[in-house]
């Protein structure tokens, strides 16, 4: 099991590597559901962590529908994440029809340069998803999709988890599932989905708050939680 959890400064990364943490979604501007850091954060947290950095590319939280100018930032700055050593970068993008946008996708992709990608939420605008998972398995760079699996919390769409991740079996994609889980109930959903990566953001900071540090006694109590279930 692969417990992934947002970082939005130093603090936070050195807190959820310390706590047993497996992988780091490097993010700002949180309350707007993630924005690509400034490269300075980005080369530090990679020098001083040791476990996977995977850092967002999204250059504004308006939509996840991108011009011309929106696709040149997210080049330049997957180029300059590559060039700084992180693991893998998180983007995604749709068409103003609401599909995924696969000519963004190749534009963007050979540019990845062997680092590892995740399809982020922006998948769950998706009216099929299903159909969403073929297209990404067109594209070898895409790892992961980052997913509550629909637009209600992930805690309430345990079902249509569970047949996501049996959409992907076989394949090199891994369904990460993220939005609303909970450290208390976290055992269950795994056993019940069958995911094997659980992201979280808010439920392990203080009093629950996107804007708070991370809590390191529930990140620790979440990660023991985690890396015992054997699925």
């Amino acid at each position: 099991m692969i417990l992934e959890v947002i970082a939005t400064c130093m603090d936070d990364a050195l807190t959820a590597e310390a706590s047993g943490v497996d992988r780091l979604e490097l993010i700002t501007a949180i309350t707007e559901g993630g924005l690509t850091p400034g490269i300075g954060l980005v080369e530090q947290v990679v020098r001083k962590v040791h476990i996977p950095v995977f850092v967002m590319v999204r250059p504004h939280s308006r939509s996840f529908v991108y011009d011309d100018h929106d696709i040149e930032t997210m080049a330049l700055e997957i180029e300059a994440i590559a060039k700084a050593g992180a693991a893998g970068v998180v983007l995604g993008a749709l068409t103003p029809e609401g599909n995924i946008d696969e000519i963004v996708l190749q534009r963007l992709l050979p540019l990845t340069r062997g680092l590892q990608v995740t399809f982020h939420r922006a998948f769950d605008e998706l009216a099929d998803q299903h159909a969403g998972l073929e297209t990404l398995k067109r594209y070898p760079q895409i790892t992961r999709v980052l997913t509550s699996a629909g637009p209600r919390p992930a805690i309430q769409s345990v079902r249509e988890m569970a047949r996501l991740v049996a959409a992907v079996d076989a394949s090199p994609l891994t369904i990460l599932a993220g939005h609303g889980l909970a450290a208390e109930s976290i055992t269950d959903f795994i056993q019940e989905t069958g995911v094997k990566e659980v992201h979280f953001g808010s439920a392990v900071r203080y009093d629950k708050s996107n804007l708070a540090p991370i809590d390191p006694l529930v990140l620790r109590m979440l990660a023991d939680r985690v890396h015992s279930v054997c699925l």
